[in-house]
């Protein structure tokens, strides 16, 4: 029987459908990357009405003003956007050829720029008028950290870095891009705030790209209740920090966990990371059928389905999935 499985990690119901499963009341979902430390307990309290009821700022002007101090870039140069995603799209209108991608790459850049070449070393990027990067890197987890110096040897190239998991950088320090005129940074609200209902993320780029960008975009693109709730986040100090201590403490157990266990987990530097398996859409099922959801890679260049994609939880969780992954290892 041919299963065509969801191109993405999260809902994993839709991961039920595709292998017939019934699934259980509760999902243990590895499969998604997003944060998974709890909101704090005050940002339940919004003003739903209101925020339904009134059109949101198209400008976003306040969240602009507050990257743009932690940047220390000028607000013209930044432009919020419905999820990465958007962003991406966009760019895919602005940039359509000449285009090569940095492999394995987050799928959707491959819809989106329809007529890009995959490369899979850096020492090709300077024949491209355009190369995207994700850094780090979705799937593999790894961080680029002297990228800085590809960009200034090609300065005929325009880079689009997708850094939409940055903050949860473990045991790397990332680099300050943004002075560079070749390069367009993509970072996403949705992954570290766990907002991936609400969609919010933002760009930083010349003017002239964010002016382009903005004229193909349509007005109200992030909705009342995504900007409410990126403001609250950015206005909690703290909650960075705590995301930052929990998984530079749970990511490496996590990971260390597996390879007691006996699989091959390689080497990342967030919160999420590949394990080797004979066969990921195997594997996949048979943890569906204990209530625990990963990421297939199937649609990953260069991977294969020799892979499986997952991301830490609390402790507790994570020794679900272990013990999960020991006892098909023993069969």
């Amino acid at each position: 029987m041919k299963i065509t499985v969801p191109v993405h990690g999260a809902n994993p119901q839709n991961l039920y459908r595709a292998f017939s499963l019934t699934p259980p009341e509760n999902i243990l979902d590895f499969s998604t990357n997003t944060n998974i430390l709890s909101w704090p307990e005050n940002f339940c309290d919004v003003d739903i009405e209101s925020l339904a009821s009134n059109y949101p700022d198209p400008e976003c002007l306040r969240l602009r003003e507050i990257i743009s101090q932690r940047e220390n870039v000028s607000p013209s140069k930044i432009l919020f956007t419905n999820g990465i995603n958007q962003a991406i799209f966009l760019l895919a209108g602005i940039f359509p050829d000449d285009t090569a991608i940095l492999q394995p790459c987050y799928s959707e850049y491959a819809r989106a720029f329809t007529k890009a070449r995959g490369i899979f070393t850096l020492d090709e990027a300077g024949r491209f008028s355009h190369v995207i990067i994700t850094n780090p890197n979705n799937p593999t987890g790894r961080f680029i950290p002297d990228l800085s110096r590809t960009i200034a040897a090609s300065p005929q190239t325009l880079f689009i870095i997708d850094e939409a998991y940055i903050d949860f950088l473990t045991r790397s320090k990332p680099e300050r891009l943004t002075d560079f005129p070749n390069v367009i940074i993509l970072r996403s609200l949705t992954k570290i705030f766990h907002l991936s209902g609400a969609r919010v993320g933002y760009v930083i780029a010349g003017e002239d790209i964010i002016d382009a960008l903005k004229d193909r975009m349509p007005s109200w693109s992030v909705n009342a209740f995504a900007q409410e709730l990126a403001l609250r986040f950015f206005a909690d100090g703290e909650f960075l920090r705590r995301t930052g201590d929990f998984y530079r403490v749970n990511a490496p157990l996590f990971a260390d966990g597996l390879r007691e266990a006996g699989f091959c987990v390689m080497d990342s530097d967030v919160h999420y990371f590949l394990v080797k398996v004979d066969d990921d859409i195997d594997m996949v099922r048979r943890l569906l059928t204990k209530g625990i959801a990963v990421r297939h890679t199937r649609n990953f260049a260069g991977l294969h389905g020799s892979y499986i994609r997952v991301a830490a939880r609390r402790p507790e969780e994570n020794n679900i999935l272990i013990a999960a992954m020991i006892e098909f290892s023993r069969e």
